[in-house]
């Protein structure tokens, strides 16, 4: 997953500058300079680092400065166009570790899918085998089990773990009287 840094300082600070002299439309040259600049470095970003599969189909502009990453979203829709048009989602100091966080859940959650269908494709197959040759899956077996090495065999009388309990030593099922 691509992560860059970007440090637009000079046109953060010029920004700044205009704000504490309160100059209008010198607050509005630079904030126009600084969005065209975080546009800038969000297609660098995209052009040098986005190359799905091998990366994620998106990628994080981390701005150093939370000045700077408020101003971004101060912007009417900027981060907005950031997303749809570059791929690039912007955050800052207080809110990396949060995306991160979710983010590697995601992961997490897409890769444990994954699992759980490849270990379910073999019993799949089975089924599909079986319905051929006539067994089927939803009548229950009474007293059968399935040893670790090829076909079911009856259990003659299956013997409880010690007097108290009722349950089968072998599958762990309740016993019938």
């Amino acid at each position: 997953m691509p992560i860059d840094a970007k440090f637009p300082t000079e046109d953060y600070e010029r920004l700044l500058a205009a704000a504490d002299i309160g100059d209008a439309a010198a607050l509005e040259v630079s904030a126009k300079a600084l969005e065209a600049r975080i546009k800038l470095e969000a297609k660098t970003i995209r052009d040098k680092y986005l190359n799905p599969p091998a990366t994620t189909d998106f990628a994080i502009l981390f701005l150093p400065i939370e000045g700077l990453y408020a101003e971004v979203l101060r912007r009417p829709g900027l981060a907005e166009v950031l997303r749809r048009d570059f791929n690039v989602i912007v955050t800052g100091p207080t809110t990396i570790v949060a995306l991160l966080n979710s983010l590697q859940m995601g992961f997490r959650t897409v890769a444990v899918q994954q699992r759980a269908s490849e270990v379910g494709r073999p019993w799949v197959k089975s089924k599909m085998n079986s319905a051929s040759s006539g067994i089927s899956w939803r009548k229950p077996r009474k007293n059968w089990i399935l040893p670790a090495r090829t076909s079911m065999t009856p259990l003659a009388s299956p013997a409880p773990l010690n007097a108290d309990c009722a349950m089968c030593r072998n599958c762990q099922m309740p016993l019938r009287n």
